[in-house]
């Protein structure tokens, strides 16, 4: 007893992990993959939390069979009372009836709720209790009471209508209760137990199934002793075809009896083991996750990594025009480097000259990304594509090895933002920090240095002019002084004029010196922000997408789903 009490408990904890996998495949999987599969696990999950609500108590055995199986006699010989209207005319079974076994002590309000949910209406109590008669009570209980150490749990025996019944209100009763039952036994008789209409609705698509399942070829009496192991052999054959290997299969007649006591036995068995619902409900969640598994990656996809990222920016960021920001910054650093360090004669000429950071409108102080936009070209056709062709191949390395579902999940979740990108880069472009207007400190020296340059140069020239009119007007004035063999003014003038071309062309060089590694400190800069857009309108929903796919394909395999 305690071993089965383990049993029991093994297969709950087991049902438990398996159906919560299932919910969150089915949460994973929902909008991505079919909707008739998710609707179908959907149903699973709902069908198993429904059954576990009701009493863990019962088993559910329902008799399907066709037309001329006998189906309905086979219940009542196991029932042991007449409760199944049987007739020459078919079908005459219009609705499921249900034969309600109790163990001792029980009534049939354990198993109230579990007949609504299962839409059964017509109820028969077999019990001890319910007969007077104690050589009638023996013939209802014998077989299901047995000895003192029976089933310690319910049993719940369902007459279904045929399952190629012409009505259509039969077949839908059929095809639910082969959803909801927790054993399944199937009725053949000799004539049509190779019926397609069975295999091919019912075993075939129940061979998962193969352990809540007991297939029963009735009407054995009407074959030769000689005629029947050959027609179990072909039965057994097609069983196998279906997919159900491990069989349990049973030659019975209801008009003898023949068979009759091992079929008891049988289902006798299930009901004491107490684990039939839980293996009908792990069946199920393990069908629907085979079919789950259709659309699973084989292994975890890999997350995108610092060179499919970087490679997207690059993308983005040519297609941006981040190369012509950069030669605007070097250009306008080299203009303002000019403005200030120049030769003070010719240096108001760079002011003349466009700054082209200015006409791009990212110079001005006051500018607000957010509200302002740059004014880089429109991107044409061929920036466009750059920048698509730049999020396409993230998104196809990225879904490399998903499923074709997924990968197109993927590629949506990178392109959502397709429309609202341009604009995005553009802010970001608009937002990073330039250094439009900042100044070098040499600056400041080198236009001190240019001015007092200038200022001797000036002060020789005015004083070679005043030594000039001086003996126009011919005064007599002491000589200049010299140095060097030449005189103090005119050294000063070549000094002043000499030493500020110099300085200007030194200048220059190391402006553009200066403009190329501010070139290459804004394009980090640059890159940066365009990196961060792409994070948060590609990378991000790219990543959450393979997270969610391989969160999707752990749950299917936790639920028991094969993947191909």
């Amino acid at each position: 007893m305690a071993r089965r009490e383990r049993a029991v408990h093994a297969a709950i904890n087991e049902l438990d992990a398996r159906l919560a996998c299932l919910q969150e495949a089915v949460e994973a999987g929902r909008g991505r993959i079919s909707d008739e599969v998710v609707t179908r696990a959907e149903s699973v999950v709902e069908s198993a939390q429904w059954r576990r609500r009701l009493s863990a108590d019962h088993t559910v055995v329902g008799f399907f069979g066709a037309t001329g199986s006998g189906k309905s006699s086979l219940f009542n010989a196991i029932v042991g009372v007449e409760l199944a209207r049987t007739a020459a005319t078919r079908p005459t079974t219009s609705h499921a009836l249900a034969a309600v076994y109790e163990h001792e002590g029980a009534t049939a309000a354990g198993a109230g709720e579990l007949l609504d949910w299962l839409q059964v209406a017509e109820r028969h109590v077999v019990s001890d209790a319910a007969e007077p008669s104690a050589s009638r009570r023996s013939a209802l209980g014998r077989w299901w009471r047995g000895d003192s150490a029976g089933p310690s749990g319910g049993l719940i025996l369902l007459d279904l209508p045929d399952f190629d019944s012409t009505t259509r209100e039969h077949r839908e009763i059929v095809e639910r209760m082969a959803g909801q039952v927790d054993v399944l036994v199937f009725v053949l008789d000799p004539q049509k137990y190779a019926d397609a209409v069975v295999h091919r609705d019912f075993l075939r698509r129940l061979a998962t199934h193969e352990a809540v399942t007991l297939v029963v070829l009735n009407q054995v009496d009407r074959l030769d002793e000689a005629e029947v192991e050959p027609v179990l052999a072909s039965l057994s054959t097609l069983l196998a075809v279906d997919g159900i290997r491990h069989q349990r299969l049973r030659a019975v007649s209801a008009a003898t009896g023949q068979g009759i006591d091992a079929l008891r036995a049988d289902v006798r068995a299930i009901v004491a083991q107490r684990t039939a619902a839980q293996e009908r409900l792990l069946a199920d969640i393990g069908q629907s996750a085979a079919l789950l598994g259709e659309d699973a990656s084989e292994s975890d996809l890999a997350t995108p990594g610092s060179r499919q990222r970087d490679s997207l920016a690059t993308g983005l960021a040519e297609a941006v025009g981040v190369e012509t920001v950069v030669r605007a910054v070097q250009r306008s650093h080299r203009l303002d480097a000019t403005a200030y360090t120049g030769w003070p004669l010719t240096k108001w000429m760079a002011k003349l000259r466009p700054d082209p950071l200015r006409r791009l409108n990212l110079k001005a102080s006051e500018v607000n990304p957010d509200i302002n936009r740059t004014s880089l070209p429109a991107q044409g056709a061929a920036q466009r594509a750059m920048a698509d062709g730049a999020v396409r191949r993230f998104t196809d390395d990225a879904g490399t090895g998903a499923p074709a579902v997924w990968k197109t999940a993927i590629r949506d979740a990178g392109i959502q933002s397709r429309r609202d990108l341009p604009q995005k880069l553009d802010r970001a472009v608009a937002g990073t920090e330039l250094g439009a207007n900042a100044k070098s400190w040499w600056w400041y020296v080198v236009a001190v240095v240019q001015w007092v340059a200038l200022a001797t140069a000036l002060a020789g020239a005015l004083w070679l002019l005043g030594l000039a009119v001086a003996s126009y007007l011919q005064f007599d004035l002491p000589p200049a002084p010299r140095s060097l063999g030449f005189s103090v003014p005119t050294l000063m003038v070549v000094a002043g004029l000499l030493g500020g071309v110099v300085l200007a062309l030194a200048s220059t060089a190391i402006a553009r010196l200066g403009a190329a590694i501010k070139g290459r400190k804004v394009r980090r800069r640059l890159v940066a922000s365009v990196t961060e857009v792409a994070d948060c309108a590609v990378v991000g929903p790219v990543r959450a997408e393979i997270e969610r796919c391989n969160r999707y394909r752990s749950a299917v395999v936790g639920a028991g789903g094969p993947i191909e």
